[in-house]
């Protein structure tokens, strides 16, 4: 009986789906946990914006305070920080999603985060520049999330590699 158990336990190892047994997509873990640390600067700002918060802490200089009162922190009548947290949800929800086992190795996914970074960095390289060339003031939780969707669109390319080889091997 003891063989017979042992025997069933092999066989219902080897049944395992092949996906069960693959690593976790990284990149996507990656990008969720980035997606997170740019909510949570986002909020922090956008709390300012709302008057939640007071004063920035931002250093001696106070630019973040003059980055966040000029007339470019609105975009499409949206404070700026609301489109951040806006797409940093999104961002983290495709994320999560992404790591769930039926889209784990779905490309779409990879394709949409690499899209919505994409233009997240786009946005955020025009907001760059204003803060440069118009305001010359620099908000330093603005360039830390500046890092953060760069960093998040790396690991989407990443991801998308990995998920485009993954075809080419199948």
């Amino acid at each position: 009986m003891t063989e017979a158990r042992a025997g069933a336990e092999t066989e219902g190892a080897s049944a395992e789906p092949a996906s069960a047994l693959a690593p976790p997509p990284l990149a996507r873990m990656g990008v969720a946990v980035l997606a997170l640390v740019g909510l949570l600067i986002a909020t922090y700002m956008l709390l300012h914006r709302l008057g939640v918060v007071g004063r920035l802490i931002c250093g001696p200089e106070g630019a973040c305070e003059i980055v966040q009162s000029s007339k470019w922190a609105t975009f499409l009548s949206l404070p700026v920080p609301l489109v951040g947290v806006l797409g940093y949800l999104v961002l983290l929800v495709v994320a999560v999603l992404g790591l769930q086992p039926p889209w784990a190795r779905d490309r779409r996914v990879s394709v949409v985060l690499v899209v919505l970074s994409g233009i997240a960095v786009a946005f955020t390289a025009y907001l760059t520049a204003i803060e440069a060339w118009v305001i010359h003031a620099w908000c330093r939780w603005c360039l830390g999330s500046a890092a953060v969707i760069v960093l998040i669109l790396a690991c989407a390319l990443v991801d998308l590699v990995r998920v485009s080889r993954r075809e080419e091997a199948l």
